[in-house]
């Protein structure tokens, strides 16, 4: 499976902070804002939105003198199992955050061996997860998040995906036609999230960001009734413009 080299929006901004993390745990005992810039090569602007983004998810700290330290979130995740759980958890607190914000059931799915996982989900009983009706490892044409790891695919990735799923009819929406399918995907703007209309179950619409660090294909979810549709575009483009934080967690 190769991906599409073009990256998205969101890993740009987690390429400048990590460069940043790099910097900042560099100089132990803080380091100015000034000197980032210096040694980054980042400009001022962009680097006071990322610092406050560091901040506010506990990857940098502080200091009495205005300096940047490493913050308690780095600190906590350690080493082996210990730091897999503990990015896990970081994870889920960041899902459980962005639920709230959008007021709809958030989900984290990866591309992983050819197949669809959904890794995370962050629901409540006013914000209900999509009933999962038919498996979405089998509903890749018809599901926002299916179709947002698709467009991460190149085209042998995708025809080797749809041959061994159908593109089966799920509702009167579903698209079943693997030309149209891919014509949808090229046309798919990487910045524009990822719609589904009722194609993968009536009653439910969804939208999906892409979420693609390093040789892995990813993206970030969220569904909604058919009666908030009206909320689903906005709520989308919050979804987009908090995805760097998910996407720097999968990075560390």
């Amino acid at each position: 499976m190769a991906l599409k080299p073009e990256p998205t929006a969101p890993f740009h901004s987690v390429q400048y902070a990590l460069r940043v993390l790099e910097t900042v745990s560099k100089h132990g005992t803080g380091v100015t804002d000034v000197q980032i810039a210096r040694e980054t090569g980042l400009p001022t602007g962009h680097l006071a939105s990322l610092l406050l983004t560091l901040r506010r998810e506990g990857y940098v700290e502080q200091i009495t003198d205005g300096a940047y330290v490493i913050g308690s979130s780095l600190l906590l995740l350690g080493s082996g199992a210990a730091r897999r759980q503990a990015l896990e958890d970081r994870l889920q607190l960041t899902l459980m955050q962005l639920r709230d914000s959008v007021d709809a059931a958030v989900y984290l799915s990866r591309y992983v061996d050819g197949e669809i996982r959904v890794t995370q989900v962050a629901a409540g009983p006013g914000t209900p997860a999509v009933n999962e009706w038919v498996d979405f490892r089998s509903a890749a044409h018809a599901s926002a998040i299916g179709k947002c790891l698709l467009t991460q695919l190149d085209q042998n990735g995708r025809r080797d995906h749809i041959s061994r799923h159908k593109t089966a009819r799920l509702t009167s929406r579903t698209i079943t036609s693997e030309k149209v399918l891919f014509s949808r995907l090229d046309s798919q703007p990487a910045t524009v999230p990822m719609l589904d209309l009722q194609e993968y179950a009536l009653g439910t619409v969804c939208a999906a960001v892409p979420l693609t660090a390093g040789a892995s294909a990813g993206c970030l979810a969220l569904s909604l009734p058919i009666e908030d549709a009206h909320r689903l575009r906005s709520a989308a483009d919050t979804l987009n413009r908090r995805a760097a934080p998910v996407l720097l967690s999968l990075a560390l």
